[in-house]
């Protein structure tokens, strides 16, 4: 993929958004992202996905807003011309919906887009040069502010988005939207350390938890619930499940095989 960068190890991808200078996306990087992260479903080997951006300058600066972006009409997907903002929404369903948590390693500002896609990971470990923001409202665009809501609460999304004013990834931390906050150097390895501690877990109850957290996340509190035992009485019906609870009692790692 022209705009992404795929490394696969043990049991975790890492998937680098790769558009110099600062990561900006456009039409064709969604289209790649959706693909992209819609396909890890399928490899029994992956139980965890990092999405980071490359280099150090931006995780993602947003929207590429450049006159070069601007192709005739025929040249263009065509859910580009029938719903110009479909591609952008499948990128993000695709990071959310993806079957395995997705860690956030945050490298640089997330602005615009580049927020809400850090916003769909499940985790976040960010840089110590890392920044939150969406300047939409600066440039006559508005977005984000569903994302700005998953990551924070009611008067500090409004402040954020009324104001176009980023916030600093040491302040993410502190209320909470980010887990660490790592010097440049040492975020991958943050990352990869998060990464590996899903990777110990049995990839069938990753999974069910993912998707149980996906259908609860907005659920009445009664219904979120049901649902929730719902998913556990399906994974007690694995082997995997006896499993970790063996492997408990003996104080031994367990041996997962998707059984």
């Amino acid at each position: 993929m022209p705009d992404i960068q795929v490394e696969q190890f043990e049991h975790i991808v890492i998937v680098t958004l790769d558009r110099p200078p600062v990561n900006a996306v456009n039409n064709d990087t969604f289209v790649q992202i959706r693909e992209l992260f819609s396909s890890l479903g399928d490899d029994r080997e992956v139980r965890a996905a990092i999405f980071t951006g490359a280099g150090r300058k931006a995780f993602c600066a947003g929207a590429d807003l450049s006159p070069a972006v601007n192709r005739p009409r025929s040249e263009r997907h065509p859910q580009e011309l029938t719903d110009p903002g479909h591609l952008a929404r499948e990128a993000m369903w695709a990071i959310i919906d993806c079957a395995v948590p997705v860690i956030g390693a945050i490298n640089g500002p997330a602005l615009g887009a580049g927020l809400a896609l850090a916003a769909c990971c499940d985790m976040l470990v960010a840089s110590e040069n890392a920044a939150f923001g969406t300047p939409e409202i600066n440039v006559g665009l508005l977005g984000a502010s569903a994302h700005l809501s998953l990551m924070m609460g009611r008067h500090k999304a409004r402040e954020m988005f009324f104001t176009g004013e980023p916030v600093s990834a040491t302040e993410m931390h502190r209320i909470g939207a980010v887990r660490t906050v790592t010097a440049p150097e040492a975020l991958r390895e943050a990352a990869l350390e998060l990464a590996r501690l899903l990777a110990s877990k049995s990839p069938i109850a990753l999974r069910l938890a993912k998707e149980s957290m996906n259908r609860t996340e907005h659920l009445p509190l009664r219904e979120a619930y049901r649902t929730e035992q719902d998913y556990t009485a399906r994974l007690l019906r694995f082997e995997d499940s006896r499993e970790a609870r063996r492997a408990f009692r003996e104080k031994r790692d367990p041996e997962f095989k998707w059984e």
